[in-house]
């Protein structure tokens, strides 16, 4: 017999919980407790009846009594302000979480008064308790500014400067000082005002600009500390000085004349540098000469006075024999330099000679000039040579000269 056939007791749907018998009381029809697979309205209605529940409309169950459903209702309307809890709670906990990069540290304050810094990585603070600001400690900032400003000697210049600096305390970075930017650039132009204000135009303009920044970033630092901004400095640039634009002109020519000065003057000290060794050489070589010269003077003297006593030991020895000595080289020495000849005739004879002396003379101007005689000297000499062998042969016996005896 089919499920729905009229007249039987099984009228009721095979997927439903009823059994095939229907003699179990409180099954309702639906939902049976014989095993089937519940009805998928029924399940729906259920988890509303739960959901109003949990909202807290106090809707009785399906067979339950009237009392026992007011109470779920109470119990339930305190459930839903506890889940809203934690859930809030939660969101609350996840948002406490953040992250440092390694270039920076966070500065926590807390209810608004300085609590701590912390390092790079992941952290936690309570939210809204903890205010976590981050702080760049490792990139180099930079500022720059052109300022006019007096030097001692009353002139007006132009000074571009810039300055690079880090952060290297966050703390004061931050509480400290309510615009660091700000208070670094006025003290800049204090510094620099200072320092400007106690050198002349002339230095700043040429060779006092590294003096100038050194000077500039020692005293720039000092009013930093004393602030408590929490900067260092790290280079100060002087860009550019210049004069005011409206004397610009005369003040290059003013440059120009100055360095062509000290161009004359670089030259000037070029010369004595090259000159000045040379003459303290030259002097030095006269005094060694001199003292050679001295020094051969005082032998040679020494020298021949232990050869006077020498010669005069052996004068005492050999008188006669020292005596013609000495005769003999005094008369070798001074007829030595004459250019006449002597000839000793004994017999009284006539001799004819060569013009020894014409010869000795022009054979030592050969030696000495050049290496030989043109064909007019060579006729010359020879014409002489001969003129001089006649007329020796017509000169008599009486023109030669003896000897003197002693």
């Amino acid at each position: 017999m089919a499920w729905n056939e009229p007249g039987g007791g099984n009228q009721h749907d095979p997927w439903s919980g009823g059994g095939r018998n229907g003699d179990k009381k409180g099954g309702g029809g639906n939902g049976g407790g014989n095993g089937g697979p519940p009805d998928l309205d029924e399940a729906l209605k259920k988890f509303q009846d739960k959901l109003n529940g949990m909202l807290g409309n106090g809707r009785k169950r399906r067979g339950g009594a009237g009392g026992n459903g007011g109470n779920g209702g109470s119990t339930n309307a305190f459930a839903l302000p506890g889940i809203i809890g934690v859930i809030l709670v939660a969101i609350w906990a996840a948002s406490g979480f953040y992250l440092v990069d390694q270039s920076e540290r966070g500065v926590v304050l807390r209810f608004g008064k300085y609590n701590d810094i912390v390092g790079p990585g992941l952290h936690w603070n309570p939210p809204i308790i903890d205010d976590v600001r981050e702080v760049n400690v490792t990139k180099v900032r930079s500022l720059s500014q052109t300022k006019s400003m007096l030097t001692q000697d009353e002139n007006i210049v132009e000074v571009q400067m810039s300055v690079q600096y880090q952060v290297s305390n966050p703390r004061d970075f931050l509480l400290n000082v309510r615009a660091p930017e700000i208070s670094l650039e006025n003290a800049m132009d204090s510094a620099l005002r200072h320092e400007v204000g106690s050198a002349d135009m002339n230095d700043i303009l040429t060779s006092g600009r590294e003096l100038l920044a050194s000077n500039v970033k020692s005293r720039l630092q000092s009013y930093l500390d004393n602030y408590g901004v929490g900067l260092t400095l790290q280079t100060i640039n002087v860009e550019s000085t210049s004069a005011p634009a409206a004397v610009q002109d005369s003040f290059d020519d003013v440059i120009k004349a100055r360095e062509d000065r000290q161009r004359t003057i670089n030259q000037a000290l070029a010369y004595e540098n090259s000159i000045l060794p040379e003459a303290q050489g030259q002097a030095q070589r006269i005094i060694e000469e001199a003292e050679g010269y001295k020094e051969s003077v005082v032998a040679k003297s020494q020298g021949e006075a232990n050869r006077f006593t020498s010669l005069l030991t052996e004068y005492q020895k050999a008188p006669e024999i020292i005596r013609e000595r000495m005769y003999l080289e005094t008369m070798g020495e001074v007829l030595g330099k004459t250019n006449k000849v002597l000839v000793d005739v004994e017999n009284g004879n006539s001799l004819m000679y060569l013009p020894l002396d014409k010869l000795a003379n022009k054979s030592s101007a050969a030696a000495e000039g050049s290496s030989g005689m043109s064909r007019s000297e060579l006729d010359r000499v020879s014409r002489q040579a001969s003129d001089a062998l006649s007329r020796s042969q017509s000169t008599d016996s009486s023109n030669s000269i003896r000897r003197e005896g002693r």
